[in-house]
Parts: C-alpha cells; structure tokens; sequence
C-alpha cells in the first residue's frame, strides 16, 4: 500500500491592522494502512502590506498558505521523515516487553 500524505493548516496569527499573516501553523500526516505518522510545526512571514502581490487574511485560501509554507520548508525531507517512520513501525528494530 501507499502512504496517503496530507498537508493542513490549523491556524494562522496575523496583524490586526492590515491583515498580513505573521505565522502558519501545519500539520502534516501520512497513514499507510493501519500506521501513521505526523509532525506539526509553524513557518513564519513577515508581510508586508504595500508590497505587490500582498494577500491579506480574509483573502486567502489553504492552498495559497501552504505554498507559502512549502517555501520555507523541505517539504520533500518533511514526507520522506513520515515514511521513515512508518518503515519503522512495520518492521521494529527493538522491542519492549516482558517473557513472562
């Protein structure tokens, strides 16, 4: 089986005055069957709200925000980590427990 990998934004903190988005809360999941890994981090901007191409709050859709995110994140590294970790789950290089 694949691993289905899903990209989300949670949250996001902006300025009160004009909109622009200061930091990008995300989520990131893969599920292979019955394993799964995550990893949640934040990517931060600086906006800017007199430069072109300035895209205020109530403007913006989770598409534009994760792109921004995939620009200040190794989104490949990020998807390649989860699949390690699944790897790891179906085949244990230690176990815990007791023999009794």
């Amino acid at each position: 089986m694949t691993a289905t990998i899903t990209w989300k934004i949670s949250q996001l903190d902006r300025n009160a005055a004009d909109g622009g988005v200061t930091t990008a809360h995300w989520t990131v999941t893969a599920v292979d069957g019955d394993y799964s890994a995550s990893a949640y981090s934040t990517a931060g901007f600086t906006p800017d709200a007199t430069a072109a191409g300035f895209k205020p709050y109530d403007t913006l859709t989770e598409a534009d925000v994760l792109a921004w995110v995939w620009g200040s994140v190794d989104k490949d590294a990020a998807e390649a980590s989860l699949l390690q970790q699944i790897e790891a789950q179906k085949a244990p290089v230690t176990l815990t427990g007791t023999p009794w």
